[in-house]
């Protein structure tokens, strides 16, 4: 698909793959005190997504996998869309609901809104403890300032953001970079016919949110691949 600038998606490389997964690893573990893992997972909803939404949905949806034996993970869908629609879901515990509320979901043109995204992640933490932050968009049209301060602010309270990025758009990626930087997360770069790839990078990410490093490594030891290179990284 192309994206908003018009132009065609690239597939990330495998020094940027890897770079991603170093992130990851060196990610400080979240705290867990017997509780389950928390990720919140937003997306971008508006036009320009709406070829690759489905195949999404199922990719997303395996986040749950490989998280069962270390206490299970709940998710909470974000997304935007439209005029000013910013939509979240209770907390998921499966799947099945997962991928039920990700098919209601229709695209609709209109405006980035990550602001709103960290925002309400940053007060979802004041509630009760997120472990992860993940977010799937392809571009940004909003004020990079306003935005990096409110990566720092996750930054302090403990709150990583992975971000992965669909296309090429070039303010995308600078302003994604700098989000993941200062929130002490990821970024990683895809495209729609790595859909192995994303699901081994969604997965890294929900094993991390349960279960910390440790639980990571060895689900990159068994999984092999991107993740098993994972496994290495952590050495």
């Amino acid at each position: 698909m192309a994206d908003k600038s018009g132009k065609l998606p690239t597939k990330s490389g495998q020094a940027e793959v890897d770079a991603f997964l170093a992130k990851v690893a060196n990610t400080p573990a979240p705290r867990t005190s017997g509780t389950r893992g928390r990720l919140i997972f937003a997306m971008d909803a508006t036009a320009s997504r709406e070829p690759t939404w489905d195949r999404a949905c199922h990719i997303q949806s395996e986040m749950f996998l490989e998280t069962e034996a270390l206490g299970g993970l709940d998710v909470q869908l974000c997304y935007y869309r439209g005029f000013r629609e910013f939509h979240a879901t209770p907390w998921l515990g499966s799947s099945t609901d997962l991928l039920a509320q990700m098919r209601d979901v229709r695209c609709a043109g209109g405006m980035t809104q990550i602001e709103r995204i960290l925002k309400h992640t940053a007060a979802e933490s004041q509630r009760q403890k997120v472990n992860a932050l993940v977010f799937v968009g392809d571009c940004m049209e909003e004020n990079i300032d306003q935005l990096c301060h409110l990566a720092g602010e996750l930054g302090i309270v403990g709150v990583p953001a992975f971000l992965f990025h669909e296309g090429d758009d070039a303010a995308a990626e600078r302003t994604f970079r700098e989000i993941a930087r200062l929130s002490g997360g990821a970024y990683c770069r895809f495209d729609a016919s790595s859909a192995q790839q994303l699901r081994d990078l969604l997965s890294a990410v929900a094993v991390y949110a349960a279960g910390g490093r440790k639980a990571l490594e060895n689900f990159g030891q068994r999984q092999g691949g991107i993740a098993g290179r994972l496994t290495q990284q952590l050495k």
